[in-house]
């Protein structure tokens, strides 16, 4: 498969999303917001193996883990900056040291501030991308934020900007932006997001996919007598409850995974595979970006390149067997 666009980078088919490794962080209810417990060693090894496989967009924010993921990430990269496309995200406080979130900003000095702190977790000069975190964000305060982010691009701090959003009234106010060059939104193939998908192909920005493996549901491990551990942040944060419900995965898109899994598993592939397959069927300017926590689920998601995306007669019979 070539590579992908992002603005005025190539990168690989594939990014990696480091949510998962950034280790455990709160709310202001003191609700779990991270995956759990974190080998650093294991993230940093893995994510290594990511860059021998050819995998060079990396995705994190500020928040995760308060910090850690961008800590984690730029000691990763130490000495290898020159071979990958950083993004990470802004608008959310947070608390260092109590791994706690306590509130929001989108003033221009505050803006400064934080992403002066991304850089030096991060261990560089710039970032390539940076992105907007709040998904809500009312759409008619979206200037200001766009003055800081020029005023950032002039200052070379960062390079380019996005927006983390899942509505399309915020796409269409941010996407004239000079340096607007991507859109990331939850999108998967038992939970799309098709608006979004079209309108960056229409306005030539790249897309971001979020979630590709649906919080693992499209992993192909588990089934309808499944039980997820009490606390698995699956069980506990309700923003994910549509793929997973009172511990166990949604029986509604269980039954329409194993509808369309054969198509999915065309070819060799697994089902998550598949499911990045099927992202890429949607065009060129799909860039999923699954989490991970391990080399194994790196290497995993790497080898669904090489099968490259499904077919539009494949894409089609999917369409239908979910309608």
């Amino acid at each position: 498969m070539q590579l992908r666009q992002l603005g005025e980078w190539k990168v690989s088919p594939l990014g990696l999303g480091c949510w998962a490794i950034g280790g455990p962080f709160f709310d202001q209810d003191n609700k779990p917001c991270g995956w759990g417990k974190v080998d650093d060693a294991v993230s940093i090894s893995a994510i290594h193996a990511a860059l021998d496989a050819g995998i060079n967009f990396f995705d994190t924010a500020a928040v995760y883990g308060a910090g850690h993921s961008e800590r984690v990430l730029g000691k990763a990269l130490a000495n290898k900056r020159q071979q990958a496309i950083i993004g990470t995200k802004f608008g959310l406080e947070f608390e260092e040291d109590s791994k706690t979130i306590s509130g929001i900003f989108d003033q221009h000095d505050a803006i400064i501030r934080h992403c002066e702190n991304s850089l030096k977790r991060l261990g560089t000069e710039y970032i390539d991308l940076y992105q907007l975190h709040l998904n809500d964000y009312p759409a008619e305060n979206i200037g200001q934020i766009v003055e800081t982010l020029e005023h950032l691009v002039k200052a070379g701090k960062i390079r380019a900007y996005a927006w983390s959003t899942d509505f399309l009234d915020r796409a269409k106010a941010f996407s004239s932006a000079e340096h607007c060059i991507a859109f990331q939104f939850q999108n998967n193939v038992l939970d799309q997001n098709n608006d979004l998908v079209n309108f960056c192909a229409k306005h030539n920005k790249t897309a971001i996919n979020r979630g590709p493996l649906a919080m693992g549901l499209l992993s192909g491990k588990y089934h309808h007598s499944s039980i997820l551990d009490k606390d698995d942040i699956r069980c506990i944060n309700p923003e994910w409850l549509k793929y997973f419900i009172n511990g166990k995965a949604s029986p509604e898109l269980l039954n329409k995974l194993v509808g369309i899994q054969s198509i999915l598993t065309s070819k060799g592939r697994t089902v998550n595979q598949g499911a990045l397959a099927w992202i890429w069927g949607l065009g060129e300017h799909t860039l999923p970006i699954p989490g991970f926590r391990n080399t194994a689920q790196v290497l995993s998601n790497a080898a669904a390149i090489e099968h490259g995306p499904l077919s539009n007669t494949q894409m089609q019979e999917i369409k239908q067997l979910l309608n």
